[in-house]
């Protein structure tokens, strides 16, 4: 009996198998102590080389690790040692950085070893790993990182296209001085480095492991951290269980003045918590919050659906709440964004036709329908809690105005939009990102622009805008790291497609004040120069900026020492599953 209504309960909640040994073995699942999450996209790779968007960073960061993080709790953000043994040393004039490494830290264990076991991490599969990062022939996104900032880097990356060096060429900048020593030489000074260093883009890779999966290696990642890839089911699921041979890491001690006292009862035990995790790929959010009420998955952003039925004054309704579910609110240092292919020969040569779709595009009104005013209107690229925002800036086409618009598209040689071809709006096939397009459709109906739909698969989408291949897009760039430069960065010229500058808007003003600001710490000097970048792109407008989110997540009761930041991405080390309110509440739901 208990395995026909199992069957029954797969059936409505939409799950791919029915099969009769998949039902009657879900109660043994039903109280594993595992986390379960979704997304709405695809993975493309398990490799620090690829770790380009949110979904391919997050669950590559809990197998992978760097060699700094982010404290769990403290906020503002806080950076602290994880592969290393120290914060860096760094010369007077700024421009070496000397890191030493924690001994003891093994690779899990892999065939690709030794009699199958995991060897030490050295300094060299530092070196090694950032060479396949800069390697030009693997075109990864993340060689800004390096490129431009340490010595011999460029040379180096040079060199590689036309065949004149390889991995065992040394590049001046990049080097292991001693089997736990890595040495960082900078062109310049770069005040981001320290944040970069915590960026999974700079994790570990070990050679061996390369060399045995070669092309394969995007699905086979093995790297120092508390989790281990299980299973792989692609646009299905991804399981990662806990690394058995995980060192001794503990729970923070210290916390945020405005957490709970609840959330250090886990103080200096040893993590990770949980056995497994699992990430399974749901594009539709209906499919989503159905098994989330299911208690098939733990942790949920609300669907904009369910939000006003979940929350009345930014409160958790009384229904979920006896439930035993929980209600997380947090500002995202996010930003949501319509993008314009500078290279189009219409879109990048008019800037009063950009400026035109920014005044007919009503952002309230998109705040209002897509995100249940969950946020704010975003004026400029530079989102709030990041260094550099300035809550007072005013753009000057963010204002909804039709009319202004209208009169714009005469100036810029299109009345009504005559003379100019349809435009191809490039999307992900989820529904709600269609209803964006859709919307945004709409809006330039209104000044006579065509546009067409064009859905694609998340990997096909963002090739498509790595290959400048998109024409308009819409998309959204969370924080790497607390600085504005960190969005900045997608509008300077030395970042165009393939890399994080989609737009390809380059700008000889922009770049300047660019370089300017990264010799410059953090101070009023510096967020000057950030405030001219800010200026330049909001006249020229290769981006609309659009919202800044705030994030509102659900936790089933059985989840402790939950606590959100975006840009903190191996997070699910700290958290625990109380097993006995598992039991009890899970049965009710």
């Amino acid at each position: 009996m208990g395995c026909i209504k199992q069957i029954i309960t797969s059936l409505t909640i939409g799950l791919l198998s029915i099969s009769m040994f998949t039902a009657c073995t879900s109660d043994k699942k039903k109280f594993e102590n595992s986390i379960s999450i979704a997304y709405g996209s695809d993975v493309k790779a398990l490799d620090p080389v690829f770790a380009e968007d949110y979904y391919a960073s997050q669950v590559s960061s809990q197998i992978f690790e760097t060699l700094y993080e982010y404290h769990y709790l403290k906020r503002p953000l806080v950076v602290q040692p994880l592969l290393a043994e120290s914060m860096p040393k760094i010369s007077e004039d700024g421009l070496t950085y000397t890191i030493k490494l924690k001994k003891g830290i093994f690779f899990q264990d892999n065939e690709a070893f030794k009699e199958g076991k995991g060897r030490e991490l050295t300094a060299e599969d530092f070196i090694y790993s950032w060479k396949r990062l800069l390697d030009p022939a693997n075109k990864s996104q993340g060689t800004w990182v390096f490129d431009g900032k340490v010595k011999g880097v460029s040379d180096w990356r040079e060199k590689m296209r036309k065949g004149l060096a390889d991995y065992d060429t040394p590049i001046e900048g990049l080097q292991a001085t001693d089997k736990n020593t890595i040495q960082i030489k900078l062109e310049k000074p770069y005040h981001q480095l320290i944040y970069v260093l915590a960026m999974t883009y700079t994790a570990p890779t070990a050679k061996e492991v390369v060399d045995k999966y070669g092309e394969e290696i995007i699905n086979h990642p093995v790297g120092t951290g508390p989790f281990i890839l299980k299973d792989w089911i692609k646009s299905n699921k991804i399981v990662l269980v806990k690394n058995p041979n995980f060192r001794d890491m503990t729970y923070p001690t210290e916390k945020d003045e405005e957490d709970p006292e609840s959330m250090l009862k886990d103080a200096g035990k040893k993590i990770p918590f949980v056995d497994k995790l699992v990430f399974n790929i749901i594009t539709e959010d209906q499919t989503r919050w159905l098994n989330f009420m299911k208690g098939n998955l733990d942790i949920l952003s609300i669907p904009k659906d369910n939000f006003d039925s979940s929350i009345a004054n930014d409160q958790i309704v009384t229904d979920l709440a006896d439930k035993g579910l929980e209600l997380h609110v947090n500002t995202e240092p996010d930003l949501t964004y319509i993008a314009m292919n500078m290279k189009d020969p219409i879109l990048g040569k008019n800037k009063k036709l950009r400026q035109a779709i920014t005044l007919a595009y009503n952002t309230d009104a998109a705040l209002k329908k897509f995100y249940n005013d969950r946020g704010i209107v975003a004026q400029s690229i530079i989102p709030p809690t990041i260094d550099g925002y300035d809550p007072s800036f005013k753009n000057p086409y963010k204002d909804f105005d039709v009319e202004k618009a209208k009169k714009l598209m005469v100036e810029a040689g299109y009345p009504n939009g005559k003379g100019l071809p349809e435009f191809e709006f490039a999307t992900t096939s989820s529904s709600t990102a269609v209803q964006m397009a859709e919307f945004f459709k709409d809006q330039m109906s209104q000044i006579g622009i065509n546009i067409k739909i064009v859905p694609n698969s998340w990997p096909q989408f963002t090739q498509k805008i790595h290959d400048a291949k998109a024409q308009i897009w819409g998309i959204a760039w969370v924080s790497d790291y607390p600085d504005a430069e960190n969005f900045l960065q997608l509008l300077y010229g030395e970042n165009v497609s393939p890399g994080p500058n989609g737009s390809n808007f380059v700008n000889a003003e922009y770049d300047k004040l660019y370089k300017q600001a990264l010799l410059l710490p953090s101070g009023e000097k510096r967020t000057k120069l950030y405030h001219k970048m800010r200026d330049i792109a909001s006249e020229e407008l290769p981006m609309i900026p659009m919202i800044h989110r705030q994030g509102y997540y659900l936790t089933h009761g059985w989840i402790e020492n939950f606590k959100r930041h975006i840009t903190i991405s191996d997070n699910f080390k700290y958290i625990r599953v109380n097993m006995d309110k598992k039991k009890k509440l899970k049965p009710e739901l």
